[in-house]
């Protein structure tokens, strides 16, 4: 069923309002599994912690709605939200760690959710619209297992996560199961950061003897093949399974153990992540003499185009990073009006943001794709009238007059 245009502006503005909270995070990391029962939560538990421990700012999201594990896991059965009007507060686990998951919107633990595909998208879509995460260094998301709803709902919604850590364990009818999850990532355009084998082997608390309750190296060996980074083993350990049951985060409480170790390898290509984007900022900055953002505004004859497609000249505005103020403009005329060019093209400018009257989807798509932020809806003010209100927050914006 068509959506009617009413209907199209909330959706708009909806993904408008987690643009917002996403520009607040630098980096979003999923946690995946093709199969159920690999230990995805305590991976994601345990790694969120890790990087907290390491003096970032970090946010952890559960998205499995029916079988949400991680207010378990972390001792956060039975807190409950505070919200203010539209604003929803996640549980504050340490200074520099929040969580939030539908368990804390449970009356009880033992409640089912029964609910189908639409509704689930609406509780995924409302955690990252109304959730004040505030300013963070990594959102790290818990997601069910295999390739269904929620999966899919986060990574549309989120439209440019860094990657994903893909669970499994050694055995071959898990790691079937984990060929489909890469596939996943690959139609979906998302990174695969890497591969963890979990469960990989058993070392005797007593006498020190490994043995391979569920084979090992199949994991490894899949990454070889699906040409995907391995980051490593975790043996299956009891006292796991004890932090788990008592809410005692494992990293934390056992850190000198060889698991624990096993799980700091997993920070490694995050961390990779972290130092390439800070590097590109800074490269960025010293090749634009510290102006780190430009707006380039379509025109038609010197004045706004309403129709993107219809421009003769781009304005190209560079703006001062600690001023937010415009430091100078170039009018520049684009190549021809192809599929994909002129995203790129303002992209080999350094452009992160286009302001437009109207657009179309897989235009915006495409400018998306650049990294270059689209805003529709602008009307004929003077180029610099309109750069200068979004800086300011003030630049009033209506239909997206070409947004087919």
């Amino acid at each position: 069923m068509p959506f009617n245009e009413e209907q199209r502006k909330q959706m708009q503005a909806e993904q408008e309002q987690i643009r917002k909270r996403v520009k607040q995070i630098k980096h979003q990391i999923l946690v995946l599994s093709g199969k159920g029962g690999v230990g995805k939560s305590t991976v994601a538990v345990n790694l969120a912690v890790s990087l907290a421990l390491a003096g970032k700012k970090v946010g952890l999201l559960d998205i499995d709605i029916h079988g949400p594990s991680i207010p378990k896991i972390l001792n956060l059965e039975g807190k409950t939200i505070q919200a203010a009007g539209d604003v929803i507060l996640p549980i504050a686990m340490a200074e520099n760690l929040k969580v939030m998951s539908i368990g804390f919107l449970l009356r009880a633990s033992s409640d089912a959710v029964i609910w189908r595909g639409p509704m689930k998208y609406q509780m995924i879509k409302q955690f990252l619209k109304d959730v004040d995460w505030g300013s963070l260094d990594f959102l790290v998301v818990d997601s069910p297992p295999g390739t269904g709803d929620e999966p899919l709902s986060i990574v549309q919604l989120l439209e440019n996560a860094d990657g994903a850590i893909i669970v499994t364990t050694p055995q071959e009818v898990a790691l079937s199961d984990v060929r489909r999850c890469i596939t996943f990532c690959g139609q979906l355009n998302l990174p695969v950061l890497g591969v963890l084998e979990n469960m990989s082997g058993f070392v005797c608390p007593k006498c020190g003897e490994m043995t391979d309750i569920f084979k090992s190296g199949g994991g490894e060996k899949m990454a070889k093949q699906m040409n995907v980074p391995f980051l490593g083993r975790i043996p299956i350990d009891p006292q796991i399974v004890q932090a788990c049951d008592s809410g005692r985060p494992f990293v934390y409480h056992y850190n000198q153990t060889e698991t624990a170790k096993a799980f700091e390898k997993i920070l490694n290509p995050i961390f990779e992540i972290d130092s390439k984007s800070q590097e590109s900022i800074e490269t960025q900055s010293l090749q634009t003499g510290g102006k780190k953002m430009r707006i380039a505004i379509p025109l038609v004859q010197g004045k706004l185009s309403l129709h993107f497609g219809h421009c003769d000249q781009f304005a190209i505005f560079d703006i001062d990073d600690n001023t937010s103020k415009v430091i100078n403009r170039k009018d520049a005329t684009p190549p021809g009006h192809e599929p994909g060019v002129l995203p790129r093209w303002l992209h080999e400018n350094n452009v992160s943001v286009i302001i437009a009257g109207g657009m179309g989807q897989r235009a915006q798509q495409l400018f998306t794709q650049n990294d270059i932020k689209v805003v529709t809806g602008a009307s004929g003010q003077a180029p610099e009238e309109l750069v200068s209100a979004y800086l300011e927050d003030t630049l009033e914006t209506g239909d997206n007059i070409c947004d087919h």
